[in-house]
């Protein structure tokens, strides 16, 4: 059996993902406007001032150093976490040091 291809013209290849440079801001760019970011600054008299818990700090920076450390935590890592952010502060940024010098 032999397959053959009828010729067609040849098409050019259009990336749907590829935008136009002078386009990619939203919304456009006004005289000297950073367009770096897309987002304005944040606005220091806006911020909430609600305290986080510590044991809550703990666990948070504790995600951050395992994630860093290239050892994302699983959904079934949250028991231990949970309970090694119980600890006392000095142990939890034991553990974070330990973690900091794997990497």
């Amino acid at each position: 059996m032999t397959i053959t291809f009828e010729p067609h013209t040849p098409q050019t290849f259009v990336d749907p993902y590829a935008a136009d440079p002078a386009q990619t801001i939203w919304p456009p760019a006004t005289a000297g406007q950073d367009t770096d970011c897309l987002l304005p600054p944040p606005n220091p008299a806006e911020r909430l001032s609600i305290l986080i818990d510590p044991r809550d700090q703990r666990r948070l920076a504790l995600h951050a150093a395992l994630t860093v450390a290239g050892i994302p935590p699983r959904p079934e890592d949250r028991d231990a976490i949970d309970q090694l952010s119980a600890l006392p502060s000095s142990i939890n940024t034991t553990l974070q040091r330990w973690l900091h010098h794997t990497t």
